[in-house]
């Protein structure tokens, strides 16, 4: 299973968002094509260590249900809120929708290099705690599903 996210994430999932315009808007939510865009590319600094957050969730049962959900097979909630984000989208970072995917890319690819050296490394998730390589792929392929489901690319 995990070598058929990996698969997607790195062969499958940038195709799909170069179909969307810069200002297309999804099924739910507020956010245009182009701030989603930009946006996981901020979930993929995270993925990567690019960008540290501290974890949100201390209660120990929170954690331990926020991470069963998250390693699980259910859909994020459409218009699911979370902590780190704002309530209202941020203006484009980039010029175009081209500009922000490459970005996005560079991060993603980045993701698969910091843990090639080391796939036991862990990272932290403010939401789920510490993910090792395995997890911090099952959630990026959960979270680009959310989306793609959301700009409607996939059912």
């Amino acid at each position: 299973m995990l070598s058929e996210k990996e698969h997607f994430l790195q062969n499958e999932y940038i195709p799909l968002l170069q179909k969307l315009a810069p200002n297309q808007t999804g099924k739910w939510g507020k956010m245009d094509a182009q701030q989603m865009v930009e946006h996981v590319r901020d979930v993929c600094k995270l993925a990567n260590g690019k960008i540290v957050l501290p974890l949100m969730i201390t209660d120990p049962e929170k954690l331990a249900k926020a991470r069963a959900f998250m390693l699980s097979d259910a859909l994020f909630r459409e218009n699911t809120k979370v902590p780190v984000m704002p309530e209202e989208p941020r203006p484009h970072k980039y010029a175009s929708m081209q500009e922000a995917i490459a970005k996005m890319e560079e991060e993603l690819k980045a993701v698969f290099t910091f843990y090639q050296a080391d796939p036991s490394k862990t990272l932290v998730s403010p939401m789920f705690g510490d993910l090792n390589y395995e997890e911090q792929i099952h959630l990026l392929h959960k979270h680009a599903m959310h989306h793609l489901r959301q700009f409607g690319l996939v059912e």
